[in-house]
């Protein structure tokens, strides 16, 4: 391998181990970096559109006013954010009723409001967890690939290049 100042550095079995698992630690890094942002911020293309309650009927039979607009909840495979999570919070304080619709899936269930808040509180604690997680395995990869730059650029030198474009 004959490059720049003209040395030639034998690469040896050792050597490409250490060069692939820096390639898969840059990769893990990599999606790392998209979860952590998914977990702060939920993408706007999964939002649900805004939640509208159902039209009241002019039946003389109905004494009850209509339910109050329902707390949303989105699927956890699709990681809702602390912040959307606060909202659902909010609205719930807001709200006068003892028994709300809370959304499941894709379905609706009236839920006593106290249950609710403490599915949304439970929900809140399992985000920051698994964002402390990815947010430590993240120091992990980069301590790893700090290492491995170390060793890698102390044998090759300007030979290999390990850094982002």
């Amino acid at each position: 391998m004959q490059q720049g100042g003209g040395s030639e550095t034998e690469v040896t079995w050792e050597d490409q181990q250490n060069i692939n698992k820096f390639g898969r630690l840059n990769n893990r890094l990599h999606e790392l970096h998209d979860e952590i942002k998914i977990a702060k911020s939920f993408p706007e293309k999964h939002r649900l559109p805004p939640l509208k309650p159902p039209i009241p009927t002019a039946s003389p039979l109905q004494t009850t006013p209509p339910y109050p607009p329902p707390v949303r909840h989105i699927p956890a495979a699709q990681r809702e954010a602390n912040d959307n999570l606060e909202d659902a919070s909010n609205e719930l304080i807001l709200t006068d009723e003892e028994v709300v619709r809370f959304q499941i899936g894709e379905v609706f269930a009236h839920v006593p409001k106290d249950e609710v808040e403490s599915r949304i509180e439970q929900m809140q604690e399992a985000t920051s967890q698994k964002l402390e997680k990815l947010e430590e395995e993240k120091k992990s990869v980069v301590a790893q690939m700090s290492e491995l730059k170390k060793i890698l650029y102390g044998k090759f030198g300007e030979s290999i290049n390990l850094e982002e474009d």
